[in-house]
């Protein structure tokens, strides 16, 4: 696959848009599916040890969204050098990339080995604090290894080898789970020819980190392989650091990193609003966030293949190419996520009951997953839109886009509907999707502007 360096009629748009965003979507629903794995195996390992993990993974939550974000700047930087036709340029910038990865990513764990360490001294202490602490110690090496991962998906899909993304997604969720099971429980049970393995104890919440450092291991040494088999044409890449080329993707980074946690940070705050309005409550309102997730894969896959091809386009410096490529991209995100919407319109009692809700919580869901049919369209149009504006170069407005219209729109607007006029759970994704619907707007309006002007690629 090649950048594109002439205007695409919009079938052969579609149709490369499409071999992008589908491994990256894979890619993206493998990810989600490690989550699901630990959670399982966890379950069986104890109430203590989940408790803990659950606790460890909210704090690492935080820090690991910011660091993703970070090393995502990378993607517009080698994206637009690949079509400015300067190969060499785009392998420099992941070394350069690398290099961040791995001093952000030191200086990103320190909080998590230490903070735990520092609760007891400020009375702060509770039974699964020992778990929590062996778990953070043991996931910290892992925060530089999956941002390398970060940068080295970026340019990978800034080259066009996304196979590979699903190669590992695969290796790494078979190998999860393997290394979950023997590292929690022990080898002790296993059969006689599994020789040494059997001598490996059970480590618990330690075991469930340690398989998880190791996974992002081989995921990243996976897609380095792949890496030295692309080919680079003019000139040898320098592999030396250079501090302006990182802080270059740091001002790129910076706010691709605050914008998802603002995002994910709005969820999190609804799950506590809805925690407050009753067991019933939270229980719809978490069912209606995991039928969500499955759909958004696909919205973030086709996003990170937009930010692709408009990067490309942008580096050629084909303005009318990016305007392309950023249109059917919006319009081929918001087409998947309107079908998705429609399933939840069509079948929301039938959904309610495949997943096995209690009847007192079906009452609830039922009118939750109409409203989150309206959602998917909004998610879709700010996940694509991110990645359109994200390979123009763009990632300050969409971060101030989500932080007005998340915090300044949607908030006050589910609060009123939830606690003043009684609508409950249904009230607070009321204001999900009004200030979704907010911060999709600004989105459209800004790629519209944009993409009618002169663009500028961020190396020019």
């Amino acid at each position: 696959m090649s950048p594109p360096t002439a205007v695409s009629s919009r079938s052969e748009e579609l149709r490369e848009l499409w071999k992008l965003a589908i491994p990256i979507a894979i890619a993206q629903a493998g990810q989600s599916l490690m989550g699901f794995v630990d959670t399982a195996v966890l379950a069986r390992a104890g109430t203590s040890i989940l408790a803990a993990v659950a606790l460890s993974n909210a704090a690492l939550f935080v820090v690991g969204s910011f660091g993703v974000g970070l090393m995502i700047g990378v993607d517009p930087l080698v994206s637009q050098a690949m079509g400015a036709g300067n190969p060499s340029r785009a392998r420099t910038l992941l070394w350069q990339g690398s290099y961040l990865a791995v001093l952000a990513g030191l200086v990103l764990a320190v909080p998590v080995v230490v903070v735990p360490r520092l609760l007891p001294h400020f009375g702060w202490g509770f039974e699964e604090l020992p778990h929590v602490q062996d778990y953070l110690t043991w996931r910290a090496p892992g925060l530089p290894l999956m941002m390398l991962f970060i940068t080295t998906r970026a340019y990978l899909q800034a080259v066009g080898r996304t196979g590979v993304l699903v190669v590992a997604t695969v290796v790494a969720n078979l190998f999860n789970l393997a290394a979950d099971i023997l590292l929690v429980f022990g080898g002790a049970d296993l059969p006689a020819f599994f020789g040494p393995l059997r001598a490996v104890p059970a480590m618990g919440a330690k075991g469930a980190a340690i398989a998880t450092t190791l996974c992002t291991l081989v995921q990243w040494l996976i897609v380095s392989v792949a890496v030295r088999r692309v080919p680079v044409s003019g000139g040898a890449p320098s592999r030396r650091p250079v501090p302006a080329d990182m802080l270059q993707a740091l001002r790129v980074g910076v706010p691709i990193g605050l914008q998802i946690i603002a995002d994910e940070g709005i969820h999190a705050l609804t799950s506590v609003l809805a925690r407050g309005l009753g067991p019933e409550s939270v229980s719809a309102h978490q069912i209606a966030i995991s039928y969500s997730i499955f759909s958004f894969t696909v919205a973030v896959g086709i996003g990170n293949a937009a930010s692709v091809r408009v990067g490309w386009a942008v580096g050629a410096r084909n303005a009318s190419q990016a305007r392309l490529s950023g249109q059917l991209a919006l319009f081929s995100g918001a087409c998947f996520m309107a079908c998705s919407g429609l399933l939840f319109v069509l079948f929301p009692e039938q959904l309610a009951r495949l997943i096995g809700a209690a009847p007192d919580v079906v009452s609830l869901l039922v009118p939750l997953l109409m409203v989150l049919a309206l959602f998917q369209l909004s998610d879709g149009v700010l996940a694509v839109g991110s990645g359109v504006l994200r390979g123009m170069g763009e990632t300050r407005f969409p971060s101030t886009a989500v932080l007005v219209g998340h915090y300044l729109v949607g908030l006050p607007v589910g609060l009123v509907l939830a606690v003043v006029l009684n609508y409950g759970v249904v009230g607070l994704w009321v204001g999900l999707c009004v200030g979704l619907a907010t911060v999709a707007l600004a989105i459209l309006w800004r790629f519209e502007r944009l993409s009618t002007g002169p663009l500028q690629p961020l190396e020019a």
